[in-house]
């Protein structure tokens, strides 16, 4: 009889990949977990978070709070995203990334770009990211512990979470002016977008992100992830695809 211990990390899969992704993308807060600077002890605290273009995790993080010290001097920290919904717990889908954390420095093309994206999914924030002893950080990935619910565990590399290529620099030069074009004159394709692809209700719904792999969207609190059918090859190819989703939504209804 063989008694070994049956493994319980599944092989991952693109489906894996995708609730990954989805779940950092949709991710408005987490717990972020690092070692206290003078004792040693592990510390866990509740920040607001974005992600960079490429898919890294953003947080904005006041100087003052015991946490930003302990990235500080120990940048090796991990982050929890995944909301609980009715029921237990424990049977919703959460992900633990096991990050290095990296100080963005103000005026630098890093800064500003991860400055915009933070804002744009967080607005409130405008109110203190300016001040002087708020910082932006990019949390780079290592490698993540994906737990889809009860037996569905994966080990995930920073390659299932972090978008490469050139296409990364590309999108980040113009997507601030697509989202404005967007928010500004095709609010109906975008209610398009939420309803159809991402199956959301209510209405309101704005643009506040553009990936390779797709699109970010917010209404008030809550939130919504749509998927693009193919990643995105580069930045030229955003455009026909959003007109032919719209298309595509339209026609369904």
């Amino acid at each position: 009889m063989d008694d070994r211990k049956k493994d319980v990390i599944r092989e991952t899969d693109a489906a894996a990949v995708r609730l990954a992704r989805t779940l950092l993308r949709g991710a408005r807060f987490g717990a972020l977990a690092a070692i206290e600077r003078d004792t040693g002890w592990p510390l866990a605290s509740r920040v607001g978070v974005a992600t960079d273009i490429d898919g890294t995790p953003l947080i904005l993080v006041s100087m003052l709070s015991a946490h930003t010290g302990a990235i500080l001097a120990e940048p090796r920290c991990s982050l929890l995203v995944g909301e609980p919904g009715k029921g237990d717990a424990l049977a919703h889908p959460r992900m633990t990334i096991l990050c290095h954390a990296k100080r963005l420095e103000r005026g630098s093309d890093d800064h500003a770009r991860a400055e915009r994206r933070y804002l744009n999914r967080n607005p409130k924030a405008t109110l203190y990211a300016g001040l002087g002893d708020f910082s932006l950080f990019r949390l780079e990935p290592e490698r993540a512990s994906l737990n889809g619910g009860f037996g569905k565990a994966y080990a995930l590399t920073s390659a299932d979470l972090v978008t490469q290529g050139p296409v990364v620099a590309e999108l980040a030069a113009s997507e601030q002016s697509a989202l404005d074009h967007m928010n500004a004159e095709h609010l109906d394709a975008v209610a398009v977008y939420a309803r159809h692809f991402a199956k959301a209700s209510g209405g309101g719904w704005t643009l506040t992100g553009f990936d390779a792999d797709g699109m970010d969207l917010v209404a008030g609190d809550e939130v919504c992830r749509v998927f693009f059918a193919e990643p995105l090859k580069s930045a030229r190819e955003l455009r026909p695809i959003l007109v032919d989703m719209a298309k595509a939504g339209r026609a369904a209804t």
